[in-house]
């Protein structure tokens, strides 16, 4: 699997950004040309990050930003509602201070080791729960059996997730995609389902949405 990193991502012009739709819904890319179709596999692991602005200003504590507000918009415009419905994680960070930057330097932190080691345990448990589904990872389960396959999650775990559907908070792709950011993290900390905390923490990772 490839794991491309778009940095500056709101500088690349928006069909080249929507073209990475398909392949991120569905894992390939068809080609259609004089009546004729070909498939071709598709499947990568997709990071972007770009500036909130073109000054890269643009609400940051003491920065000045000089983008006109219909700048701004246009900038973030590029990263269209369709292409971030199939972006699992959505994360705004903020610049890290001198103060922030010493205190992290204090603390003990997870080695490359440690989190591999992590990783291949959660990549076991979720390959031992779908052993008997065509799928061996959580990315790549099918929303349908999500939602209502033997190991959906329990409806009060739920709970704040079906709220956010409700209120049109999320598209039942985003909501689809919230219950696979659970699972995994109910696997990273080796739990047998996903609890309310995982799903609200899910949910709140992307987009930044709250129950």
């Amino acid at each position: 699997m490839y794991f491309p990193f778009l940095a500056e991502a709101a500088e690349f012009a928006a069909s080249a950004l929507d073209a990475l739709r398909q392949p991120l819904e569905t894992g390939a890319i068809t080609i259609h040309r004089s009546g004729v179709s070909a498939a071709f596999p598709a499947r990568f692991q997709l990071v972007m990050a770009t500036n909130p602005c073109p000054c890269g200003n643009y609400g940051v504590p003491g920065g000045s930003c000089v983008c006109p507000p219909n700048q701004v918009r246009r900038y973030l415009g590029k990263l269209s509602g369709p292409l971030l419905d199939r972006v699992d994680i959505e994360l705004g960070l903020r610049r890290v201070s001198v103060a922030q930057a010493t205190e992290a330097g204090g603390h003990a932190t997870l080695s490359t080791a440690e989190a591999k080691q992590r990783v291949l345990a959660a990549r076991s448990r979720a390959a031992h729960r779908l052993r008997e589904t065509p799928w061996s990872v959580n990315a790549r389960v099918s929303g349908q059996w999500l939602r209502q396959g033997p190991c959906a999650i329990a409806s009060e775990a739920r709970r704040p997730l079906d709220a956010a559907l409700h209120r049109g908070a999320l598209t039942l792709r985003g909501y689809d995609r919230v219950l696979r950011v659970a699972w995994t993290l109910c696997d990273l900390a080796g739990r047998p389902a996903p609890s309310t905390h995982d799903v609200g923490r899910a949910l709140f990772m992307k987009r930044g949405i709250v129950a």
